[in-house]
């Protein structure tokens, strides 16, 4: 089911930054330079600035030696092609599709977890925004508790896109909030469930437990539930963000990320980063502050964006 319309122009401006950085960088020190192994040292160190991580780049960086030693690489500027050609081979055919409820079954419920401050509200909103776009009733449903101004966030999103809020008292129980929305989404039929959940760091317990405390409920609710559960990632985190995919995975069963902020960061190869480190697909990348602004994940569109300037507008 294909619910995002993947636009190469926005996404190549999205990453201005990452591509004014890192590959501007690359390309100074590249060009007209012979290939030796003080480049490659070079190229090693700009990787690993660019947060594509040890892994990635350890494994870039023994592909450039191993043609280079064979001498298939010999000019510094083939290098820019090599790195693009093996970046784009790192993604192998993979899911990167919405899970969606089985055929009788509504709604598709959609869980949506992270940190405080990783835009987990404004990337509700994007998606809330492109499935609506496509013809799918949605409802919301507000389980963080914990702020009062996560709420009114929320609902204030939900006022702008036509969409209503299940919410609980403050301080109330998550979980009761994530019961009460299921059954009002059953009641009305609509299409598609959004969970928002307290923003939460990895490392605080008692939190990670609720996040596991409302997907049972959710399961018990409709069946298998919840069908999507998104963790939204802030690219401007760098390393950090890639500890988070691992410990939210662990409590929170993740399925895909949507990694935001990438129009503000010069460190876009993080999304390189998660890739080799972890089994979790990007699904969704957000390259702006409006609800049109989200992109759904391609490997080799965003490579050639990081790589490429885009056509003048």
């Amino acid at each position: 089911m294909k619910l995002f319309k993947s636009i190469l122009s926005k996404l190549g401006h999205g990453l201005s930054k990452t591509r004014d950085s890192f590959v501007a960088g690359l390309r100074s020190v590249l060009l007209g330079r012979k290939l030796d192994e003080a480049l490659i040292d070079e190229i090693e160190r700009r990787l690993l600035q660019a947060d594509v991580g040890v892994q990635a780049t350890t494994k870039l960086i023994d592909s450039i030696r191993t043609d280079f030693k064979a001498g298939k690489l010999t000019k510094g500027e083939e290098v820019l092609e090599h790195l693009k050609r093996e970046l784009k081979a790192m993604w192998p055919p993979s899911d990167r599709e919405l899970h969606l409820a089985p055929p009788g079954v509504k709604p598709t419920v959609i869980l949506v977890t992270g940190v405080n401050g990783a835009g987990k509200t404004t990337s509700i909103a994007k998606l809330c925004h492109t499935l609506r776009a496509q013809g799918n009733t949605v409802l919301l449903g507000a389980c963080d508790t914990f702020r009062a101004g996560a709420v009114r966030q929320l609902e204030i999103w939900a006022e702008r896109l036509g969409v209503e809020v299940v919410k609980g008292q403050q301080g109330g129980d998550p979980a009761a909030v994530a019961f009460d929305a299921c059954a009002a989404a059953k009641a009305r039929g609509v299409d598609i469930l959004i969970l928002d959940t307290a923003g939460r760091l990895q490392t605080q317990d008692p939190l990670m437990r609720q996040l596991t405390k409302i997907r049972s409920v959710i399961g018990k609710q409709i069946e298998g539930g919840p069908h999507e559960t998104l963790l939204v990632l802030d690219a401007t985190a760098g390393q950090n963000a890639l500890r988070q995919a691992q410990e939210f995975d662990k409590a929170a069963g993740v399925t895909g990320i949507f990694l935001t902020k990438l129009d503000g960061t010069a460190k876009g190869g993080i999304v390189v980063a998660i890739r080799e480190a972890t089994s979790i697909p990007v699904k969704f990348i957000g390259v702006g502050e409006t609800p049109e602004d989200v992109q759904p994940f391609d490997p080799d569109a965003f490579i050639e964006a990081m790589f490429t300037e885009p056509a003048p507008e």
